[in-house]
């Protein structure tokens, strides 16, 4: 790739279209019917920005690939997005969290690359400005719901608890520096993740404690390497699904 930034700006895009993928799988099964239609819009946020990433990388990468060709044509071991987005549907309470961190972190890294990209390239300080906006609205909303469980009923509040406890092992993943993310920042058109952990993590402790409930417990084990292609089982099957109809029909145009 050309760019030297254009790694880390893959890593965003496959973030954003893995979560839109399992975000559209809550319509018809969230928990009142305005939810499915608030799940389903933040999946088409992120599905329109990783479009709109994707279509930047096809300028820059010397190959002219359309947002096709990197979400359909890609096996499994060329994604870098990270294990969270991946995990399986699950209870709603784990979205939930699983949402307000991909939306807290999105805000924080999004507004770096929105300040970076600006005076060189304009496309892409765009993107992140309007991917800023959004995960904004994305946090809220996750915040919102949050506060509601933890400090709703017995049972919402216990569902809540059990969440972190499975969403924990993910979450320091989220802040692993990798190549990519160096030569990004030595671009000056990157942020390091791990220097976002502190203000991610405080936004996120802070919204657990309004909602009454413990901080995110320290897991016995971590996920990573996602950022260089080794994902989970769960990844395999998601990708099956979504590139079954393009990869049965090549060439088809609809």
């Amino acid at each position: 790739m050309s760019a030297p930034y254009a790694p880390a700006v893959l890593a965003l895009a496959d973030d954003a279209l893995i979560y839109a993928q399992r975000l559209g799988e809550w319509i018809s099964r969230a928990p009142q019917i305005e939810e499915d239609m608030a799940l389903g819009n933040i999946g088409l946020d992120l599905l329109g920005r990783a479009r709109s990433l994707y279509t930047w990388l096809g300028t820059v990468d010397g190959t002219d690939r359309s947002e096709d060709d990197y979400a359909y044509w890609r096996d499994e071991r060329e994604f870098r997005h990270v294990h969270l987005v991946e995990q399986p549907r699950g209870d709603f309470a784990d979205e939930m969290i699983r949402l307000l961190l991909v939306a807290s972190l999105d805000v924080e890294r999004y507004a770096a690359l929105a300040a970076a990209t600006s005076p060189v390239d304009e496309t892409l300080a765009g993107i992140a400005g309007k991917a800023l906006n959004e995960s904004r609205y994305h946090r809220d909303h996750a915040r919102l719901w949050v506060v509601r469980l933890g400090d709703g009923t017995e049972e919402s509040h216990a569902r809540m608890t059990a969440a972190l406890e499975r969403v924990a092992p993910y979450v320091s993943e989220l802040f692993t520096d990798t190549v990519a993310d160096q030569e990004a920042v030595l671009a000056g058109v990157g942020v390091y993740p791990s220097s976002l952990r502190e203000s991610v993590l405080g936004y996120v402790g802070a919204v657990l404690t309004e909602a009454t409930l413990d901080p995110l417990p320290e897991p016995s084990w971590h996920a990573r390497d996602g950022r260089i292609g080794v994902h989970s089982e769960a990844c395999g099957y998601l990708l099956a699904e979504m590139q079954h109809l393009a990869r049965s029909h090549p060439g088809a145009t609809w």
